[in-house]
């Protein structure tokens, strides 16, 4: 052996005299000696296992039979053997692998099919781990159609009219439109339902403006009640875009500040100033300086009725369609008849001035001068009982608003309280006017007020922190309501701000850019 080899070298060997051997890096090829015989072919030589195994299958082979091969060689009969192995025909390759394919397949689906569902899940699960993710996007997309269902033409064929009709009900109305456009079944489902009835009265419940162009229209005649009439869906769809446009109109007059100025003009001498008023479509209900409450028709605004007994100013006073109950700085608390003005009964508990009332669900809360809180149970206007006084200011309680959850009262001693409504106990206090604040609302889990310290401020009741401050009234606001869009406040600069709400809400919203709009007071002369 050479010196210069490497001893594990097993690229090449030399035979004995019976014949040659080559051994290459890449493949062994046997080729016929002179007497003939098969072809031979063994591969990866360089594998030690596979050498060991190819010299003992060429054990047997007679000498001579092998012979040493140049590359050139080597090379020519590689490519006659792959030749050789192609000149099978194809398409019968394919058609034997086909036929193969087909009848293993049918015998799996045979046992398949005899499995529990369980097992069947099981297998199945087992098949896609062994599948690749291209595979398994294949699958996805024969299985998508497959698990769709029209649900809402299902169930009624089930009786469950009513689950297609609740499903249906949460739509907005733009997908209740669409909605009406897939086939005939779901407009079957809706029509029946009576569901844009329905989302109409949902709008009039949760929304001011849509309940009160439904008042303004007439449409509460029929909304809340059974309808028996069979066009009753085609009255109520074509109800909607009236609605809209309605309330796009109004919009519209908000952003350019279209308003119409009216006046009434009261003929009594003693008349000197109007503390508080209500109104609605048909009437405006206000309070006196003169101690009496006028009830003015909307339309004519002519004064229709006088209600007297308070022997003070009416300050502050509510109504729903039933009563009138009004606050008086002569200390009482008077409930009213609001049909005739007939005075139905007289409460007397506090011991100044009462400021401000509130009732609504058997509740009423006043507050009074004299620094008290009092919460009263209304079972009827001639049944009203102390629940309890609330006592916690420092100064006279301006305003108080409430719902189910809260009592927010605001102080001239600079501070909101909320008190807990069913309990009436104290939760928290909101700082942060530096004066007395004069006017509150309270809705959701949002208060807004207004301060002599001529700012209106937005806080979060829950949290009881100050979302943001309002800066604009040149001197006391005096009154502020809001709504899911705007603030509308009124200072005794003579000034009427609307402000945008939702913007307020944004801490990243420029405080120069709240303002929406400046009007010249509305005032109504008494």
């Amino acid at each position: 052996m050479d010196q210069d080899q490497d001893p594990m070298d097993t690229r090449s060997f030399n035979s004995d005299d019976e014949g040659e051997l080559n051994l290459n890096n890449t493949d062994l090829i046997s080729q016929p000696a002179n007497r003939g015989g098969p072809d031979f072919m063994v591969t990866d030589p360089t594998s030690s296992v596979s050498l060991a195994s190819n010299l003992e299958i060429s054990s047997h082979i007679q000498p001579g039979r092998l012979k040493l091969l140049t590359d050139e060689e080597h090379r020519v009969n590689l490519a006659a053997n792959v030749r050789s192995i192609w000149s099978i025909p194809q398409a019968e390759k394919k058609l034997f692998d086909q036929e193969q394919y087909e009848k293993e397949a049918e015998q799996c689906i045979n046992v398949f099919v005899k499995w529990e569902e369980h097992q069947q899940v099981d297998f199945i699960t087992q098949l896609f781990s062994k599948m690749c993710h291209y595979q398994h996007g294949l699958i996805n997309g024969y299985l998508r159609p497959m698990l769709q269902r029209d649900f809402i033409t299902a169930l009624p064929g089930k009786g469950l009219d009513h689950v297609a009709e609740k499903i249906l009900s949460y739509l907005d109305a733009d997908s209740l439109k669409a909605a009406e456009l897939v086939c005939k079944e779901w407009y079957r489902v809706i029509s029946d339902g009576m569901l844009w009835k329905k989302y109409i009265e949902h709008m009039v419940i949760t929304d001011d403006l849509w309940r009160g162009l439904a008042e303004r229209r007439g449409w509460m005649v029929t909304l809340f009640k059974p309808n028996s009439q069979g066009n009753a869906h085609k009255y109520y769809r074509s109800l909607y875009p009236k609605l809209i446009a309605d309330i796009e109109r109004i919009e519209n007059n908000w952003r350019t500040g279209k308003h119409r100025l009216e006046k009434i003009v009261c003929r009594s001498e003693s008349s000197k100033g109007v503390y508080c008023l209500q109104y609605d479509e048909n009437k405006i209900i206000s309070g006196l300086r003169d101690n009496s409450i006028k009830m003015w028709n909307r339309k004519t605004l002519e004064c229709e009725n006088t209600l007297t007994g308070h022997t003070g100013s009416v300050l502050c006073l509510q109504y729903d369609k039933n009563i009138i109950i009004s606050g008086s700085s002569d200390s009482t608390v008077r409930v009213w008849s609001i049909t005739d003005g007939s005075l139905q009964n007289t409460l007397i508990h506090h011991s100044e001035a009462v400021l401000h009332l509130r009732f609504q669900d058997g509740i009423m809360v006043t507050c009074s001068k004299d620094r008290s809180i009092a919460v009263w149970d209304m079972q009827s206007p001639s049944d009203i009982n102390l629940r309890r006084v609330l006592v916690g200011h420092r100064a006279a309680v301006n305003v108080v608003d409430f719902d189910h959850k809260y009592i927010v009262s605001a102080s001239g001693d600079r501070t909101i309280k909320v008190w807990d409504t069913s309990s009436c106990e104290f939760v928290r206090t909101l700082n942060g006017h530096r004066r007395g604040i004069a006017c509150l609302q309270y809705h959701g889990n949002l208060v807004v007020s207004g301060s002599s310290d001529n700012t209106i401020r937005l806080w979060d009741i829950d949290f009881g922190s100050c979302l943001r401050v309002l800066e604009g009234h040149e001197e006391l606001v005096r009154c502020i309501r809001f709504d899911s869009k705007r603030i509308v406040s009124g200072a005794y600069d003579g000034k009427i701000k609307v402000w945008d709400l939702q913007a307020a809400l944004d801490p990243r919203t420029p405080n120069g850019t709240l303002c929406l709009r400046t009007l010249v007071v509305c005032q109504i002369y008494i």
